[in-house]
């Protein structure tokens, strides 16, 4: 929501009007100066919206404030102009509004434009939220990354790094949702305080790595598609693609990094096709080079890789994973339910390869159990469960 600035204004008097943490008024004006105000600006309050009201007989400016738990004085930022003692039937005026509901529903099959859409939903209600492409795939989809908070601890999240494991992207829209909510409602998620997570760490999230795969597999492909024939072929003739975990150009992404990829190159199939291709050499692919460059430039201290399904979160390659790494993994293994495992013999992929180059901890999630893709019946419960292991990778 947008209000106007009046003579003696400032953030901090926005802060204690709104009920909103200063800090998120300031990083939602990015371009504004707190000490440097001016008449007539525009500034931006996170987690309100403004809604039409008219007005009707009896009422005044005061007791609509009222009746919606504000102070008048937010009713008339929203208004400037407006007389309190001058309304007159009929009238239109703005009504501040706290969001404190999900935006995101989740419970549904979640493809790239439903993501698309909730984030600029999210960025419009709450202007902090940091949104930016990292990069295109193979069609030409974005891949969006997502960034909360100013913290010196650089946590990352990612999911759908196989297309048909894409219920990871909702439970990560979903986290997003309700960490913006716990911020500006000061609600707080599980009993632990928002504001200081954002205060410690900076969060990134790449909710969907592979938004090709995840459209082939939720929505098929049209007769005019010109990838349709070659995909059905890799596919062996089924347009049934609920085992398609590649990109639509039939590499697996998460056996594309340079971490020991000549095992898994030399177990794997040679040709593309719905699984395990790992690609003629490491990071032939537009989604895999996104996600290395943004690992590299955001030099992450921590990354969480959620994929499905088995309850299991592997933490380890080669022993080159530092000493918390293990503290971490039975810290999610509490806070989930889920079993820490030590990976052996796993090679190639996003974890692996972060865990060799930064020697820092680096986790596959793989949530819920039975056969992708999950139906979407467990989401909640699978949410519920992952929701520990969210908290924990910003506070442990």
């Amino acid at each position: 929501m947008e209000i106007t600035v009046r003579r003696g204004d400032s953030f901090w008097y926005y802060s204690q009007l709104y009920k909103i943490p200063l800090q998120l008024i300031t990083d939602s004006n990015p371009g504004i100066s707190p000490s440097a105000l001016s008449v007539g600006q525009r500034v931006r309050i996170p987690g309100f919206v403004a809604t039409g009201y008219q007005i009707r007989a009896g009422d005044t400016l005061w007791g609509i404030a009222r009746s919606r738990n504000l102070q008048l004085d937010a009713l008339l930022l929203a208004n400037p102009g407006i007389n309190p003692n001058q309304i007159r039937i009929g009238q239109m005026i703005r009504l501040p509004t706290r969001i404190t509901w999900r935006l995101v529903q989740g419970r549904r099959n979640y493809d790239h434009q439903a993501m698309m859409n909730d984030l600029g939903r999210l960025q419009n209600v709450y202007p902090f939220l940091q949104v930016s492409s990292i990069g295109n795939t193979v069609v030409g989809r974005n891949i969006p990354e997502a960034i909360v908070g100013k913290g010196r601890k650089r946590v990352h999240y990612n999911g759908s790094f196989h297309a048909n494991e894409w219920i990871t992207t909702p439970v990560l829209m979903t986290f997003l949702n309700d960490y913006l909510l716990a911020l500006t409602n000061q609600t707080g998620i599980r009993g632990r305080a928002a504001l200081p997570l954002y205060q410690q760490s900076t969060l990134s999230i790449v909710p969907m790595v592979n938004p090709d795969g995840v459209h082939l597999v939720i929505n098929g492909l049209p007769e005019n598609d010109p990838w349709r024939s070659r995909v059905i072929a890799w596919n062996k003739g089924s347009t049934n693609f609920s085992g398609w975990k590649a990109n639509i150009r039939g590499v697996d992404l998460n056996d594309q990094f340079p971490a020991r990829w000549e095992l898994e190159r030399a177990r794997n199939p040679k040709v593309p096709g719905p699984r395990d291709y790992g690609g003629e050499r490491p990071l032939s692919e537009p989604e895999a080079i996104a996600m290395a460059d943004l690992t590299r430039r955001r030099d992450f201290s921590r990354v969480i890789a959620f994929h499905t399904q088995g309850q299991i979160i592997y933490w380890g390659f080669e022993n080159l994973e530092p000493p918390e790494s293990a503290a971490l993994a039975r810290e999610f293994g509490r806070v989930s339910g889920y079993e820490p495992v030590k990976t052996i013999e796993s090679y190639a992929g996003y974890k692996d390869w972060f865990i060799q180059d930064w020697r820092r901890p680096g986790f596959t999630v793989e949530l819920g159990r039975g056969t992708n893709p999950l139906p979407i019946a467990q989401f909640d419960e699978i949410y519920q469960d992952t929701l520990g292991i969210l908290l924990a990778g910003l506070y442990s």
